[in-house]
């Protein structure tokens, strides 16, 4: 069982966008919450976005909310992350987490995690 980053973390220039990807195996997708998360060394674990397990609704972090987009392709069991207007504070390690029947996406809630892909935003 396992979730893994696919694609997108790198450096990018501040309002430039970029997408990350996750793709998970060994569990059903649909039953699940997802999640994206990212984290800067020393700091707390940030969750940014969640895809509600039961109804699909979507949240997102005040920080990124107007900017970040959550979708899935439940087909492929992949999670993405559209990232646009990308800020320098916006520079973090980002996880994507899965949690079974899960709602919220809280941190310590989530059953499996991806790798982590890092994202550099500068000039």
């Amino acid at each position: 069982l396992r979730f893994s980053c696919r694609r997108g973390g790198g450096w990018v220039q501040p309002g430039n966008s970029l997408r990350l990807s996750c793709a998970a195996s060994g569990f059903n997708f649909d039953d699940y919450a997802i999640g994206w998360f990212r984290q800067v060394p020393g700091k707390e674990r940030e969750r940014i976005s969640c895809i509600n397990s039961y109804d699909r609704s979507v949240s997102y972090g005040e920080s990124v909310k107007g900017r970040f987009t959550i979708s899935t392709n439940n087909a492929k069991k992949s999670v993405y992350l559209q990232m646009n207007s990308l800020k320098p504070e916006d520079s973090a390690v980002y996880y994507c987490a899965a949690d079974f029947l899960g709602t919220d996406c809280y941190e310590y809630d989530m059953d499996y995690w991806g790798k982590g892909t890092l994202v550099t935003v500068s000039s």
